[in-house]
């Protein structure tokens, strides 16, 4: 198998972290990157969306999706990270509340990053954070007791959610007032899986 990866992507991270968590070898890393603006390397070929992370496969054609790959490796792998209903119903919730928090903190970096200056807007950003702060409310107060529980992908998720929150937006301390969620990612953090896989550029 080959993942098409960038060493800063929190997806690319997520399908990494259960690459190393299930145990799973054989998996080839091809470096692709680019912008939304500008494809570079990106595998489009392969993933019309332009996006990473993108799987290539010995059983079909390439996968894409943080969320489609991880599930995949997950059932070759038998890793059990997508459990039985009725638990398969909150990790499914709590792994997409987690990528919406990315999906707006990623908008959030490439506005600053990539749109000029004159044409940013401070309250399309601010509305970005929004989604972010309510989601996050959210799992202080709803979603606790299940990552209380066995690692499953949404803890995964939520671990890749939070550290990109730190990568990239850490001026906006998602911490503040949400004690239970910062304890259980201080320890979450940890783990070796999420160590190898720690972005450092």
């Amino acid at each position: 198998m080959k993942l098409y990866f960038s060493p800063t992507s929190p997806y690319v991270r997520k399908v990494t972290v259960l690459i190393h968590e299930a145990g799973i070898d054989g998996v080839e890393h091809v470096l692709a990157t680019g912008t939304p603006i500008d494809p570079g390397t990106l595998p489009v070929d392969r993933n019309p969306l332009g996006k990473v992370p993108a799987l290539d496969r010995p059983d079909g054609p390439t996968l894409y999706d943080s969320r489609v790959i991880c599930r995949y490796l997950d059932t070759r792998s038998g890793g059990g990270f997508y459990p039985s209903a009725p638990r398969l119903w909150d990790t499914l919730t709590l792994e997409a509340t987690a990528d919406g928090i990315l999906d707006a903190a990623l908008l959030m970096v490439y506005e600053e990053r990539i749109r000029p200056e004159d044409k940013r807007h401070a309250p399309w950003v601010e509305a970005q954070w929004a989604k972010v702060d309510r989601s996050l409310d959210a799992v202080e107060a709803r979603w606790i007791p299940h990552l209380a529980g066995p690692v499953d992908a949404a803890h995964i998720a939520m671990g890749c959610a939070l550290g990109y929150l730190d990568f990239r937006l850490d001026a906006r301390n998602w911490r503040r007032d949400r004690l239970h969620l910062a304890a259980w990612e201080a320890v979450f953090s940890q783990r070796p899986s999420m160590l190898a896989t720690r972005p450092t550029v």
